[in-house]
């Protein structure tokens, strides 16, 4: 590919010399010889015992610094992933590396705006409004024993439950006033089901079958459950009114009228979001299968590494490493990566797609949007702007994002 460069570099004569003195020096103090005590065995000696060769794994690592140097010097080009590194040669004259350079392939865009994809319209229904004030309700609603009638879903049913396989009891398998709220699916399938309809004192017999992605013992197989239900408790919404306005202490919110606005408001505040994300994905992937480019698949692993680190620090945040992550998910590193290599080589795609934008439309920003941009943040997350500004990784990242968020808003132009 054209963006791929092999530079070899050899690293001979004093420089050669002066690694391996370095690699003899580094593990001097840990060399024992007879006649000498450890640590002060002279290098010629040691030369003479162990072979110069001994010296060459560790002095090639001391010298491939300065041989990367020399590399990157003669790429003069922006490396957009980690380079491969060969050994070529090794010998007491001096050792030669092959390094693979990747810089950023060649993008040629093809139609970025004005691509005839409209924006969904947005709309609130009386249904949605009522359905989101019932949400509300429930969040104060008591629950209260059902004297008369039969087991509906959103009930709390209260059982004695005994569960057979195979005509034996299994472990775990029996309760004894159980509150089982109904549509919870906390049972297996079918259970739940099976306890609608029920009556206070009835027991009824409930042929079921385990999932098969349940636990090895038990999936599968048939079971019988016992059930019998001792109580029904269901939930009571409270009536729309004074109590239940102060309850819900949204500020201004002292009538039904006014609480309807504020719901309508928020669930179109919510769909217009989530439109502008569905159109702002279209337009991108749009965009991205107009233009022509070719990934390298070191540039497509790097980015993937890249996004392992970062959800295992999202991980770290919440207590967890990434280990235990793969342990209960049943997966292991090469699962992870391959499931993220698409997402990765979108993501790739977007962030060039973006760049060929900004440079085609000489997208610029100024020091004051810049200067903006860092004030707004450090007021919102209450740091200082030195802080935010060396989180994100200083003005010439920030400058970056701008640029793109720019390209971005002239690939959504209708």
């Amino acid at each position: 590919m054209k963006n791929v460069k092999e530079i070899k570099i050899e690293i001979k004569g004093k420089d050669w010399e002066n690694a391996i003195d370095a690699a003899f020096n580094k593990n001097k103090k840990d060399i024992k010889m007879a006649g000498f005590r450890k640590g002060a065995v002279p290098k010629e000696i040691y030369i003479k015992k162990a072979g110069i060769e001994s010296l060459f794994a560790e002095a090639s690592d001391i010298a491939i610094e300065d041989a990367y140097k020399k590399a990157l010097d003669e790429f003069k080009e922006e490396l957009v992933c980690e380079p491969a590194v060969a050994i070529n040669k090794c010998d007491k004259e001096g050792i030669e590396y092959t390094f693979t350079l990747i810089s950023h392939p060649e993008v040629k865009l093809g139609a970025y705006k004005n691509l005839g994809i409209k924006k969904e319209a947005v709309k609130v229904t009386k249904e949605e409004i009522n359905e989101e004030i019932e949400h509300m309700q429930d969040r104060f609603a008591e629950k209260v024993v059902k004297e008369n009638g039969e087991v509906v879903v959103g009930d709390t049913a209260t059982i004695d439950f005994e569960g057979k396989v195979e005509g034996k009891v299994i472990d775990g398998g029996t309760g004894k006033n159980y509150p089982l709220e109904i549509g919870s699916h906390s049972f297996i399938p079918g259970f739940e089901e099976g306890v609608v309809g029920m009556k206070v004192g009835e027991t009824k017999v409930l042929n079921l079958k385990f999932p098969e992605e349940y636990v090895e013992a038990l999936k599968g197989k048939d079971v019988e459950f016992t059930v019998t239900l001792n109580k029904i408790e269901t939930r009571v919404r409270p009536e729309i009114n004074k109590d239940f306005f102060e309850d819900l202490a949204i500020e201004g919110i002292d009538s039904l009228e006014k609480l309807e606005d504020y719901v309508k408001g928020n669930i179109k505040e919510s769909k217009e979001k989530n439109a502008d994300n569905k159109y702002t994905d279209e337009v991108l992937h749009k965009a991205c299968d107009n233009m022509k480019v070719e990934i390298n698949k070191e540039i497509i692993d790097s980015e993937v590494e890249r996004m392992i680190r970062q959800y295992s620090q999202e991980l770290r945040s919440q207590g967890f490493s990434f280990e235990q992550y793969l342990q209960m998910t049943g997966q292991n590193i090469e699962n992870v990566r391959s499931m993220m290599s698409n997402q990765a080589e979108a993501r790739i795609k977007t962030r060039y797609l973006l760049e060929a934008v900004s440079k085609e439309e000489k997208v610029k920003v100024t020091k004051e949007e810049i200067k903006k941009y860092i004030k707004d943040n450090a007021d919102k997350y209450s740091i200082s702007e030195q802080e935010f500004t060396d989180y994100v990784g200083g003005e010439d990242a920030i400058e970056y994002d701008l640029k793109l968020n720019k390209a971005l808003d002239i690939v959504k132009e209708a």
